[in-house]
C-alpha cells in the first residue's frame, strides 16, 4: 500500500503545472521545491489551479478577492433562458436578470394574457352545446330557474350560473335484487313465498322534476318498483306465477302500479317495461315443490288418458247410433224386406263365429271333414288299444 502514499499530493501538483486544464493558463512553472505557488508579496500571479466554479473576471486566493464557490451563486445563476451575468470588474457574479417579455412599445404582456385567460374561462362557461337526447337545467347562484332545450344554448358565467346536462333519452336499467344469489321472497295470494328476481327498465321524463323533485330519484325508482312487484303478486296464485301468461299479467301490472306511483311523486320517470327474470320456489322447500310438481304432471296425464278414452267411447256410441237412424228409415220404407236382411245378417254374424256347420236334406250332398272330425276325436278322448281274443 506505500505505492499510493503521496499519491494524492502527485496529482494536485501536476494539475498546477503548465498543461492543467486547471491552471490560470499563464505559461509559469511551479517553484522548484515541488510546484508551491508564490505569494501575492511580489506582485506575481498565484499560482495554482483556478476554481471553475467562479465567473471569469473574479479574482482568487484570499489577498486578491478570490474566494471558494457558494451553492447560492450556482442557484442563482440557473434560469429558464440559462444564466445571465451581469459584469464583473472586481464585483463579483450577479443574479440572473430574468425579465418578463415585453410587447413593442416597451410594455407587458402580463394584463392581456390574464385579460385573455379570463375570457377564455368566460366564453367556456357561457356556451353549452346540448345533444338531441339531453336536456339541461340552468341553476342561477344555487336555485334552479330555468331548462335548456337540444342546440345551442347561452347562459351567464360560472359561478353565476351552473349548467348540467343529462342524457334524457338513454334506457336505464335497475335489477331487483342487486345480488343473483340473494333471494326476493314475495308472499302470492294463496299464501305461498316465490323467489322472485326482474328488471326495470326507464328513462327520465322530466329533467327538472329528476333533479329537484325528489332527493334520490334511483332509490325511488328501487322503492317503487318493490311496492308494486310485491301489490301485484299478492293478488295473483302461486301456480299463475309460474306460467308465462301470469308473467305478463303480473309484468303489466307492475308498470302501471309503478308509474302511477312516481307520477304522484312527480319524480320525472318514464317507466318502459318490466322484465321477470326468475320465479322459483324457496331454496327450502324447492325438493318438495318438485315432488308436487311432479304430481301434478302425472295427474294431469291420467286425467287426459281417461279423456281421450271417453270420447272414443263416445263417438263409437254416436256412430252406432246414426247407423241405426239409417236402418230405421229404410225399415219404415220397407218393413218385410228390412225384416229379413236384419235377420240375415244377425244369423251371420252370429255363426261366423262357431265352428257348426247345419246342412239342409234334399239334394244337398254333405261333406263329412274325416280327418277334422278325427283329429278332434284323438284330442278329446286318450287313445285305447284294442287286443284280438285268443285263438284267432
Amino acid at each position: 500500500m506505500r505505492i499510493f502514499d503521496g499519491f494524492g499530493h502527485r496529482v494536485s501538483l501536476a494539475m498546477a503545472g503548465k498543461k492543467s486544464p486547471w491552471g490560470g493558463g499563464s505559461g509559469d512553472d511551479g517553484d522548484s521545491d515541488g510546484g508551491k505557488p508564490t505569494g501575492s508579496e511580489g506582485g506575481d500571479k498565484p499560482k495554482g489551479p483556478r476554481n471553475p466554479w467562479l465567473p471569469p473576471g473574479s479574482g482568487g486566493g484570499s489577498g486578491d478577492g478570490r474566494r471558494g464557490p457558494n451553492i447560492e451563486d450556482i442557484f442563482k445563476s440557473r434560469g429558464p433562458e440559462g444564466p445571465r451575468r451581469r459584469g464583473g470588474g472586481g464585483g463579483g457574479t450577479g443574479g440572473p436578470n430574468m425579465r418578463f417579455p415585453q410587447r413593442p412599445g416597451g410594455k407587458s404582456w402580463f394584463p392581456i394574457a390574464v385579460i385573455a385567460i379570463i375570457g377564455i374561462g368566460v366564453l367556456a362557461t357561457s356556451v353549452h352545446l346540448v345533444g338531441p337526447q339531453q336536456q339541461a337545467v340552468v341553476k342561477t347562484l344555487g336555485n334552479y330557474t330555468r331548462a335548456m332545450q337540444p342546440g345551442l344554448n347561452f347562459s351567464a358565467p360560472f359561478p353565476i350560473e351552473t349548467v348540467e346536462v343529462e342524457d334524457v333519452e338513454g334506457v336505464r336499467s335497475v335489477r331487483i335484487p342487486g345480488n343473483d344469489n340473494q333471494a326476493k321472497l314475495i308472499l302470492t295470494g294463496d299464501q305461498n313465498l316465490v323467489d322472485l328476481s326482474y328488471i326495470v327498465r326507464w328513462n327520465i321524463k322530466d329533467l327538472s322534476d329528476f333533479k329537484f323533485r325528489v332527493v334520490d330519484p334511483v332509490d325511488t325508482v328501487n322503492e317503487a318498483a318493490e311496492a308494486a312487484m310485491r301489490a301485484a303478486v299478492a293478488e295473483t296464485e302461486l301456480d299463475e306465477t309460474f306460467s308465462g301468461q301470469g308473467r305478463a299479467a303480473i309484468e303489466l301490472d307492475v308498470r302501471e302500479r309503478m308509474q302511477r306511483t312516481l307520477d304522484g311523486y312527480r319524480a320525472g320517470v318514464n317507466v318502459l317495461g318490466v322484465e321477470i327474470e326468475k320465479a322459483d320456489p324457496p331454496a327450502q322447500v324447492v325438493d318438495a315443490f318438485r315432488d308436487v310438481q311432479v304430481a301434478e304432471q302425472n295427474a294431469d296425464a291420467a286425467r287426459n288418458q281417461a279423456r281421450g278414452y271417453a270420447q272414443q267411447v263416445l263417438a263409437q256410441a254416436q256412430g252406432e247410433a246414426e247407423a241405426f237412424d239409417k236402418v230405421y228409415q229404410q225399415y219404415r220404407l220397407a218393413p218385410q224386406v228390412t225384416r229379413q236382411r236384419l235377420y240375415y245378417e244377425t244369423m251371420e254374424r252370429v255363426l261366423s263365429q262357431t265352428d257348426k256347420t247345419i246342412v239342409e236334406t234334399g239334394n244337398v250332398t254333405p261333406y263329412l271333414p274325416l280327418p277334422e272330425i278325427r283329429r278332434r276325436a284323438q284330442q278329446s278322448s286318450p287313445a285305447t288299444v284294442v287286443t284280438a281274443p285268443e285263438g284267432q
